[in-house]
């Protein structure tokens, strides 16, 4: 027998209205993005093999795997970034003291002649691999592959960015970033993790995730902005996608990141760019670490999962700051406008208490 809406309990109405926004907005944005990630990479794709013929070091590792792109992260529906995963990092040793927040070097291994790297020519007088050096070389090949490609008509380079940025059919933006990959080591800045006290991850996760590693980017690194230091352009960005995925395996928390990015897309997506899908990822790792047990995580508790994270969001821009979740000195608000994060706070607030307060409110969110 059917029962009326009037007469389901709270948290059923929750459920049943979240399913039915799953099913109608978030679906809509998934397939949307499915589309145009089709669409940028057969570009990408043909744009890197204009850079390999050039430059060999260069291999594309942008391939289709199950359905889904290795390498590639969704940003925003119209803004992605494809890793380029390099060879050889063997002749390196990576030093991560902490002096750069959320980034390390690559330092030439005692007794390793420079000859025997595949990257000799990006190697610093004090036997640094710099991370800008190798981006410079590139973005040089990356640009003259955009002329010769079979898509040149649709495809530009963006300017004013030491990023490899690409414009693509006037509405999509990729950034392409040469990385290495870390598998099997752990970095001493995030060794504090997992905080003892708390009972998630269990510790064979752990175990993986640790295997699974994290990479090194070659990118711009907001903790440096503002800082001289000689060190900068060298240094490559830590990143933990791989890692972060995997703990979000299980229960529903990767349909919980669904429904937030959506809410994001389309209700803080603010001007100067407060609020972006990594901040309610990371958050999203932080309600893990307070309901660590896997019960919390079964349908019923979507509802209370998401208004503790909306809330959690309102707290850290209210306090403008939003630490890292591997790497709690990095401050992921950082460079953000003062008057940005206080705006985002007030449209976080209006959109928790409306989630709420009105249990029919995502019929119109």
């Amino acid at each position: 027998m059917l029962v009326p809406y009037d007469m389901i309990g709270p948290q059923s109405k929750m459920l049943y209205q979240l399913n039915k926004y799953c099913g109608e907005r978030v679906q809509v944005r998934k397939n949307g993005i499915g589309k145009t990630i089709r669409e940028v990479c057969k570009v990408v794709q043909d744009v890197l093999k204009e850079v390999e013929a050039q430059e060999p070091r260069f291999i594309s590792s942008l391939a289709e795997c199950n359905g889904r792109f290795e390498g590639l992260e969704v940003i925003s529906p119209t803004e992605f970034e494809v890793v380029l995963y390099l060879n050889q990092m063997g002749v390196f040793n990576f030093v991560d003291d902490g002096t750069l927040p959320g980034c390390a070097v690559l330092k030439l291994s005692d007794g390793r002649k420079r000859s025997m790297s595949l990257w000799v020519e990006f190697i610093t007088a004090s036997g640094y691999l710099s991370a800008r050096k190798i981006r410079s070389r590139f973005q040089t090949l990356v640009a003259q592959a955009c002329d010769k490609c079979s898509y040149r008509e649709s495809v530009k380079m963006i300017a004013d960015t030491t990023e490899v940025k690409l414009r693509i059919r006037e509405r999509f933006v990729v950034q392409i970033t040469p990385a290495f990959k870390c598998s099997g080591v752990w970095p001493r800045s995030a060794a504090h993790w997992p905080i003892p006290q708390f009972t998630w991850p269990h510790p064979n996760l752990v175990t993986e995730v640790k295997q699974e590693g994290f990479d090194l980017l070659s990118k711009e690194s907001l903790s440096m902005q503002g800082k001289q230091s000689a060190m900068e352009g060298d240094a490559w960005v830590l990143s933990f996608a791989e890692a972060e995925n995997r703990l979000l395996q299980g229960g529903c928390r990767k349909k919980c990141l669904s429904l937030l990015k959506t809410l994001r897309d389309r209700h803080l997506d603010l001007a100067g760019n407060p609020v972006t899908s990594y901040h309610m990822k990371t958050l999203l790792l932080y309600e893990c670490e307070k309901h660590g047990r896997d019960t919390e995580w079964e349908e019923p508790c979507l509802g209370d999962r998401i208004n503790g994270i909306l809330l959690q969001l309102i707290s850290c821009l209210q306090c403008r700051r939003c630490p890292h979740y591997f790497l709690p000195n990095l401050d992921l608000f950082k460079g953000k406008s003062p008057t940005a994060l206080e705006n985002a706070s007030k449209h976080t607030w209006r959109l928790t208490r409306e989630l709420v307060t009105n249990s029919r409110s995502l019929e119109k969110l």
